[in-house]
C-alpha cells in the first residue's frame, strides 16, 4: 500500500468515525423524526426498482431497515443482506426484522464490504450518496460484489434543485459527517467512470425541500470496462 493509499485509508476511517457517532445518537429518534421523508423516499424506490422476489438484495447504509421492511411487506421470502457503519442503527433494524431469518445485518464500510466478489443480484443504496467520502471507489467496490448481470439502484439528492443547492451550502458548515451531493450529471459521470450503464434514471422532488435522483445501472462488461480505462 502506497502513502496515498493510506492517506485515503485513514481520511475515509476518520470521516467514517464521525457518521457513526452522529448516527449511534440518533438512532433510537430516526424513524420518527424523519418519518415523511423515510416513508416518501424509499416508497419511490422500491416502486421504480421493482425487485423481484426471487434475487438477493443488498441494502447499503440500510440504517434502521426500513427498506427491509418494505420489501418484506410485498415479498417474505426477499433473501437481503443490510450494511451499515452505526450499529445503533444496524440494532433498531435487526429488531423490526427479527422474524425472518433470511434478512441479516453487518457493520461494515462501503469501501470495504465483507462479501466476495458477484455476490449479489441487486444492491440498493438510499439517501447516503452524500456521505461517501470516495464515491468512485465505493461505486467500484459496489461493482466488485455485483453480479455480472446484477443491477444497482442509487437514490440520493440531487443538487439541480435549488433547495438542494442551499441544503448542500449549509451542510457543509453545520454537518461534519456531510461531503457532498451532486448534479445529475455529476452523479452520471461518477458511475459511467466505475464502469456503469446507465439503464434508466429520472429526477423527482416531493415537498419545497427535496429534490431527488434516482439511476438504474449495470456493470458493462469487461472488454467495454478495459476500453473505458484505456480512453
Amino acid at each position: 500500500m502506497d502513502q496515498l493509499e493510506l492517506n485515503t485509508g485513514q481520511k475515509i476511517a476518520m470521516s467514517e468515525k464521525v457518521i457513526r457517532q452522529q448516527y449511534d445518537q440518533m438512532a433510537n429518534s430516526y424513524d420518527q423524526r424523519w418519518n415523511t421523508y423515510i416513508a416518501k423516499s424509499l416508497s419511490a424506490l422500491k416502486n421504480w426498482a421493482e425487485i423481484a422476489p426471487e434475487v438477493t438484495v443488498l441494502d447499503i447504509g440500510c440504517g434502521t431497515g426500513e427498506f427491509e421492511q418494505l420489501l418484506l411487506t410485498e415479498n417474505p421470502q426477499q433473501v437481503i443482506t443490510g450494511v451499515d457503519i452505526s450499529a445503533e442503527m444496524l440494532l433498531v433494524a435487526q429488531q423490526k426484522c427479527r422474524t425472518y431469518s433470511h434478512v441479516s445485518f453487518q457493520d461494515a464500510s462501503v469501501s470495504n464490504l465483507p462479501f466476495v466478489n458477484n455476490s449479489f443480484d441487486v444492491i440498493v443504496s438510499a439517501s447516503a450518496f452524500h456521505y461517501f467520502d470516495a464515491p468512485h471507489a465505493a461505486l467500484m467496490e459496489i461493482r466488485r460484489v455485483l453480479k455480472p448481470e446484477g443491477k444497482v439502484f442509487i437514490l440520493d439528492w440531487c443538487k439541480d434543485y435549488l433547495s438542494c443547492q442551499i441544503c448542500d451550502f449549509i451542510l457543509k458548515f453545520v454537518d461534519p459527517a456531510y461531503k457532498q451531493c451532486y448534479t445529475q450529471k455529476q452523479f452520471h459521470s461518477l458511475l459511467r467512470s466505475a464502469h456503469f450503464d446507465i439503464e434508466r434514471a429520472t429526477k423527482f422532488r416531493f415537498s419545497f425541500v427535496w429534490g431527488m435522483m434516482i439511476a438504474e445501472v449495470t456493470p458493462q462488461n469487461n472488454h467495454q470496462a478495459k476500453l473505458s480505462f484505456r480512453f
